[in-house]
């Protein structure tokens, strides 16, 4: 055991006993190969069995423990201490979220702007299952992977300054998500997609500061498929304005 410690302080938010969010300080063992998940597991089974968060695979993928660690939205599961220590560590909820308890915060409007993306393959219609699978080459793969890595981790929406000012913004993950689906060659719903996606409330509210793609803990880059989605868009409107006068010619 080490005889090093280390202090947390954690929000603490508890709606039938306090009406505005609370900090909580611990001391706890300091170990060097301890994450802050591993410290809040910690304080939680051998400390105070009343603390709450969310988490689950321990490994960078479920997205569930993302948290503001030192006012930076990290994956707690990957948040070492001895990055931290001996200086103590700050854990709240994920910014401009509402709080649900204490780390817990309310997810539902990102799963609400997650639905209304539609991120899944859309077909105008579906061939028969024994004329086989819709084949792709590894370069029309290579086109979406990286926006197919997003883990639903919501530190892009704690770390955007838009969607902290305009809750109304459909933002980074959702958008690079109906993205990922728009890139995809077996995909057709590029325009049912598109009445949310390219909506005032959509790509046009972003304003490329980018702070969405530097917290990605999986190089996503969402600021970039906002900004490949505007391009896209743009030149959609410019073609439906000439086409039909080319046609003319």
């Amino acid at each position: 055991m080490s005889d090093k410690t280390i202090k947390i302080t954690v929000t603490r938010y508890r709606p039938e006993e306090e009406e505005e969010p609370t900090e909580q300080s611990y001391e706890i063992e300091y170990r060097d190969d301890w994450v802050v998940l591993d410290a809040l597991n910690h304080i939680k089974d051998e400390v105070d069995g009343s603390l709450s968060y969310r988490w689950s695979c321990r490994m960078g993928v479920c997205g569930s423990c993302g948290m503001m660690v030192n006012g930076e939205p990290k994956l707690s599961c990957a948040a070492f201490l001895r990055d931290y220590y001996p200086n103590e560590i700050k854990v709240e909820p994920l910014h401009n979220f509402p709080i649900v308890r204490d780390l817990v915060i309310d997810m539902s409007d990102f799963m609400d702007k997650l639905q209304a993306v539609q991120p899944w393959i859309i077909r105008d219609e579906e061939k028969p299952v024994s004329e086989g699978e819709y084949l792709q080459t590894p370069d029309e793969l290579k086109e979406f992977k990286q926006f197919s890595m997003c883990i639903n981790c919501m530190l892009c929406y704690s770390a955007c300054p838009v969607y902290g000012l305009e809750t109304e913004f459909v933002g980074p993950a959702a958008i690079a998500l109906g993205h990922r689906y728009n890139l995809d060659s077996r995909d057709q719903g590029t325009e049912r997609r598109q009445h949310v996606i390219a909506s005032s409330e959509g790509i046009w509210e972003c304003t490329y500061i980018g702070e969405c793609s530097v917290v990605c803990p999986k190089d996503v880059d969402p600021a970039a498929a906002i900004q490949r989605t505007k391009v896209a868009t743009t030149k959609g409107w410019f073609k439906s304005m000439l086409l039909p006068w080319g046609e003319k010619k």
